[in-house]
């Protein structure tokens, strides 16, 4: 180990000892784009086409109209142009900042903010949808829903984004999980008996887990809750038939299936996979007031399921019944592949000139794909929007390598120029706040504030 990195590790080691902060996670579908004002448009999105589509998802809503969360989910909603960041919305924020054209109004995002489905702008609650570059009803109209079932969180007061779920990549924790995916999976696709013996199953495996990581459960509920219950909201509103909602429910089941990983995204398609088999027993989500909801617990008392005193007890057996043998061969295929590229993918973070910041209370924006598990070291991320203290960075090439404790970020020093507040560097940039400075060490750089 060579002297530079000894120094950048005990810099690091006298950070981590600092108090924990408070961490927002935000997991959204297209967020890595620079939305710088040269690039060219979508241009199929026009303020007309943004009016057909905002009549589009008050449609649904309206044929709702509030059968499953008791109250219609229509409300404002922003349409964004990722590439211009160009804004088309069905209603005036409350600060004028958004001009009416026809029906609609218009206006620009700002650059540097995070795109995430819930956000207030102008002093106005938003649903936020940003425009896919190829016109598409399904998705154009659900990105819709699922903003708005964010605001509907937020304003009733049942919004949980505060989740650490970090032991998702530990081996027993993911062998656990897909043996529940597996069992709930069979659950959906079969009737009677054999449905809830599955369910029963399902809970087992999901009690095991919870037993062996007993801390991370209340986080576990609230990624589930939070997102799971918004993907089953937008799935079922914006399918015209229960088959069309099972067979994307289940497309998306198996492409979670198969991430690196689960840290991240789990939860999106876990809750609602709970929450179908909630809805076949007709189970009323108008009901849910309270951000502490146990999705495991609502299914096992609506089938009358009991379970063992201690489910590790017979959890390993069960497995036996869903391929255990086949999945613990995934895994151990998908520790080979991250053990054979580690050196090769963390190099650029550890061996070479880097940037080092230190979060304190940060949103991330990132696409759980371009994740990428690295042992110890924490995970790479391709692409990625953080907005902290210190300003805001966005990776659009080369990645970046987050501490497994989310403490600290580091991306490459490579061509690193500053004017002013603006620093760039190959494949990203960093917006500073006022008091904030970089500073070089030898050849590496950190972010710090000005004394005073």
């Amino acid at each position: 180990m060579t002297l530079q990195i000894l120094r950048i590790l005990l810099f690091l080691e006298i950070k981590a000892q600092r108090s924990m902060k408070r961490w927002t996670f935000i997991f959204i579908s297209i967020l890595f784009l620079t939305g710088c004002g040269k690039e060219k448009g979508i241009e199929y999105f026009t303020a007309e086409k943004a009016a057909h589509y905002f009549s589009e998802v008050e449609k649904i809503c309206k044929d709702d109209d509030g059968k499953l969360w008791g109250e219609n989910l229509y409300g404002p909603i922003l349409f964004i142009d990722t590439k211009t960041r160009r804004l088309y919305s069905n209603v005036q924020d409350s600060q004028g900042i958004l001009k009416p054209k026809g029906d609609i109004f218009t206006g620009t995002y700002p650059k540097e903010e995070v795109i995430n489905y819930a956000r207030e702008f102008g002093g106005t609650l938003y649903a936020l949808a940003p425009v896919p570059d190829e016109e598409d009803y399904y998705t154009l109209t659900s990105r819709c829903i699922h903003g708005l079932f964010h605001c509907f969180q937020i304003e009733k007061g049942i919004d949980t984004p505060d989740y650490k779920t970090r032991h998702m990549g530990e081996r027993t924790a993911r062998l656990l999980l897909k043996m529940e995916w597996k069992a709930l999976e069979r659950a959906i696709r079969s009737p009677g008996e054999a449905r809830k013996q599955a369910v029963r199953d399902a809970l087992v495996f999901r009690s095991a887990r919870q037993e062996i990581y007993p801390d991370y459960k209340k986080d576990e509920n609230n990624f589930e809750n939070y997102e799971g219950l918004a993907s089953f909201t937008y799935m079922k509103l914006c399918t015209s038939s229960e088959k069309e909602y099972l067979r994307k429910l289940l497309d998306y089941y198996h492409m979670i299936y198969d991430f690196r990983s689960y840290t991240f995204s789990y939860g999106f398609v876990h809750g609602n996979l709970y929450a179908y088999l909630l809805d076949k027993k007709d189970f009323d989500f108008s009901g849910i007031e309270s951000r502490d909801l146990d999705l495991g617990e609502a299914l096992k008392d609506i089938y009358d399921v009991s379970l063992p005193e201690i489910s590790r007890d017979i959890a390993g057996s069960l497995a036996f019944n869903y391929d255990i043998d086949i999945v613990k061969k995934e895994e151990k295929e998908r520790e080979e592949q991250l053990r054979e590229g580690l050196r090769r993918r963390t190099a650029p973070f550890i061996e070479r000139p880097i940037v080092i910041l230190e979060l304190e209370s940060p949103n991330f924006a990132f696409e759980a794909e371009d994740t990428d598990p690295v042992d110890t070291l924490g995970t790479i991320y391709e692409t990625i929007r953080v907005s902290d203290n210190w300003g805001k960075l966005a990776v659009e090439e080369g990645g970046c390598l987050l501490s497994p404790d989310l403490q600290f970020l580091r991306i490459p020093a490579k061509n690193v120029e500053k004017e002013n507040q603006h620093i760039t560097g190959e494949g990203w940039h960093i917006v500073l706040n006022n008091n904030w400075e970089l500073v070089r060490v030898e050849e590496n750089y950190f972010i710090r504030e000005l004394m005073p």
